[in-house]
């Protein structure tokens, strides 16, 4: 038991779980824009938000040629909500929180021969083998 409870405790499985929970809600909220705004608007604009009436009969078999349009523009518009309500503003925080941080210093530096990267304490380059000031 005592190795179990170790286990549980660990950060990994801990974040995961509360990851896969976030997922859930977050999955709910984002499918809701869509379902509830973004679809009537497009119905609204196009006139028609549902396309599973429209299939093809091929030698008896039916291909249900809406219902895969109906997944293709549910995933299309549930991946513009993500990236534009989620991933642009999400970005634009990061940006404007490390906007005073200083650049790291540089690990490598350009050879003036064949421009090639060379580690900054390389007193020859590599590549050509001229020295390098």
């Amino acid at each position: 038991m005592k190795g179990f409870k170790q286990f549980m405790l660990r950060g990994n499985v801990v974040e995961l779980a509360v990851a896969v929970v976030m997922g859930a809600a977050f999955t709910a909220v984002v499918t809701a824009l869509v379902k509830d705004l973004l679809t009537p608007l497009i119905a609204a604009i196009v006139g028609a938000p549902d396309f599973s009436a429209i299939a093809v009969d091929v030698n008896g078999s039916k291909l249900l040629i809406g219902d895969f349009m109906n997944a293709l523009f549910s995933f299309l518009m549930i991946s513009a909500a993500v990236y534009f309500f989620v991933v642009v503003p999400v970005n634009a925080m990061v940006a404007r929180m490390r906007r005073g941080e200083a650049a790291p210093d540089p690990t490598t530096k350009k050879c003036p021969e064949c421009l090639s990267e060379v580690a900054i304490a390389a007193r020859r380059c590599a590549f050509c083998t001229s020295p390098l000031p």
